[in-house]
């Protein structure tokens, strides 16, 4: 790339735009998610500075959540977008896309920082999440955050198997799940904050 085509633009805002382009990618492949990434990534940041978190970290955790679901370009679309039931096989197949992220980012040096966060975004809390089986303070913040807000906007939105549920049965599910699939840390910020929750959970994109 010849230096005056990246005139006007810094380092950050050139990030964003591949970022912007991988997601858009994706979404092409899987109609039913259009938005989720975005959300999520949203959902995410704002989290985040509630929590406390801030300076690059925050900024990797932001990428990450709007990258978390880029390996699924690599999942076949009549497994991606099918509207029955899975069968075990295709189940599995729908498992490694964690791991296809990974593999994909982990090309650019540039972003390899956050590989290991969009790895272990479907980790649990005791063990039982994928691909690895962390548990608790081994799986990474930002993975740990994505898994909550991941879930949030999953159950929340319409999907071609099921309705959306509505905000407060998701919060039960959530809560229900603390120590499970999510760490209690995270589920009691969402417990003491639900306005706010509910708030930018409600964000739609543009």
């Amino acid at each position: 790339m010849l230096k005056e085509d990246v005139v006007g633009f810094n380092e950050t805002e050139i990030y964003h735009d591949i970022i912007e382009s991988l997601v858009t990618a994706l979404e092409a492949k899987d109609c039913y998610t259009s938005g989720h990434s975005e959300r999520v990534a949203f959902m995410t940041y704002e989290v985040s500075k509630k929590l406390g978190i801030g300076g690059n970290e925050l900024e990797n955790i932001h990428m990450a959540a709007h990258l978390h679901d880029i390996g699924k370009i690599g999942v076949p679309d009549n497994i991606l977008n099918k509207t029955g039931k899975l069968s075990e096989d295709e189940w599995q197949c729908i498992k490694i896309h964690p791991k296809i992220g990974f593999d994909i980012l982990n090309k650019s040096n540039k972003l390899k920082h956050i590989t290991k966060i969009v790895l272990h975004h479907h980790e649990k809390w005791n063990g039982s999440g994928y691909p690895n089986g962390l548990t608790k303070l081994d799986i990474p913040l930002g993975s740990r955050i994505i898994a909550v807000c991941d879930s949030i906007d999953a159950m929340t939105s319409i999907r071609p198997y099921r309705k959306a549920m509505d905000f407060e049965k998701c919060m039960e599910e959530i809560v229900a799940n603390k120590n499970i699939m999510y760490d209690p840390t995270i589920v009691d910020f969402i417990e003491n904050n639900i306005n706010f929750i509910r708030n930018i959970s409600n964000f739609q994109c543009a």
